[in-house]
């Protein structure tokens, strides 16, 4: 079982933001991922599908495996750090506005993930 991984750090998009595109791809095969992140909409998207399309070059550069036989282990995303800005309001005060940032760390595999049945149950 061969693992592709790859970062994506200091990424100006905020980790809420980019968890919703995450959510799509999880488990999912790369090229079914690759399309999905292809047509969505989000902006955090976009950024999703570059890292993606790195990671299969590097597996297939790096350690010789095809792009049609991988599935998507891990997608994490982390907080990257914040900036600290601040904008005028009235009556000559300060409003704090936080950039915040994310790293993104995306886990190619050579075996599909195949979801066991108490995975799927809820906890009672």
């Amino acid at each position: 079982m061969a693992e592709v991984k790859t970062k994506l750090r200091y990424l100006g998009i905020s980790p809420r933001k980019v968890r919703l595109a995450t959510r799509l791809i999880q488990g999912k095969s790369a090229r079914i991922a690759g399309s999905e992140l292809k047509f969505s909409e989000k902006n955090s998207a976009r950024m999703l599908e570059k890292l993606l399309r790195s990671a299969l070059a590097n597996a297939k550069h790096n350690f010789g495996l095809e792009a049609e036989k991988l599935f998507i282990k891990e997608v994490r995303v982390d907080q990257g750090p914040t900036l600290k800005r601040f904008a005028p309001r009235a009556f000559g005060r300060a409003y704090p506005i936080r950039k915040r940032s994310s790293h993104i760390t995306l886990v190619l595999s050579d075996e599909e993930i195949t979801k066991t049945k108490s995975q799927n149950s809820k906890r009672k």
